[in-house]
């Protein structure tokens, strides 16, 4: 089976829960999507219900369309959708995929969800799909993101400059970020043995 099919599989361990987003997830992802400190650094910006629609549109297009795997992520303790994550760029030629789109509900940061989430993607990506290198991306002046790729392990290569607009039109310095598939076991360990909340769990 090909990426296509594998990669839209429904995710969970005693935490959290990742599945696919459909459009049920609609009024749940408007309930915490509606805090403008999540889109600081995000490509997309969220201010008013029309933004909100045209994001959440684009979500539901781009699953669609195969250019992303969307998920929601619902938080276990309390049963809420917490956020949302995707895989995207996805090479499967190259066993190559990008994790990101990733953002938390103001309810949800500093709890574990965001390592959770992502340590279920890496999981599915090396281990169900074969990924050999799972990359990341954020803005450079992001840095509370950046210490979140580096608490789960992802190895900082470099600085992308001028790499894409931003809303208001400054252009973005992006810093990639990646795990390899060789390095996932140990990955893996370290952050199966990690406190559940920590100051450093948050988005990117």
């Amino acid at each position: 089976m090909s990426w296509k099919d594998l990669a839209p599989a429904v995710l969970e361990n005693e935490h959290v829960l990742l599945r696919p987003v459909t459009e049920a997830d609609r009024e749940g992802v408007r309930a915490v999507a509606m805090d403008q400190d999540i889109w600081r650094y995000f490509v997309s910006l969220v201010e008013s219900d029309a933004d909100f629609e045209t994001f959440f549109a684009a979500c539901l297009a781009d699953q669609r369309a195969g250019r992303r795997v969307v998920f929601v992520i619902v938080d276990k303790d309390s049963g809420r959708i917490a956020g949302s994550m995707s895989y995207g760029n996805m090479a499967e030629a190259d066993a190559r995929l990008e994790i990101g789109w990733s953002w938390l509900g103001r309810d949800f940061r500093g709890r574990g969800v965001n390592r959770w989430a992502k340590y279920l993607l890496l999981e599915h990506a090396f281990e169900r799909l074969g990924a050999q290198r799972v990359e990341f991306k954020t803005d450079v002046l992001n840095e509370q993101a950046r210490r979140g790729l580096r608490n789960i392990g992802a190895v900082e290569e470099g600085v992308l400059r001028s790499f894409n607009y931003m809303p208001g039109g400054r252009r973005r310095d992006a810093v990639y970020y990646s795990v390899l598939g060789g390095e996932w076991p140990r990955v893996k360990a370290e952050l199966a043995v990690r406190p559940k909340v920590s100051r450093l769990d948050t988005v990117g």
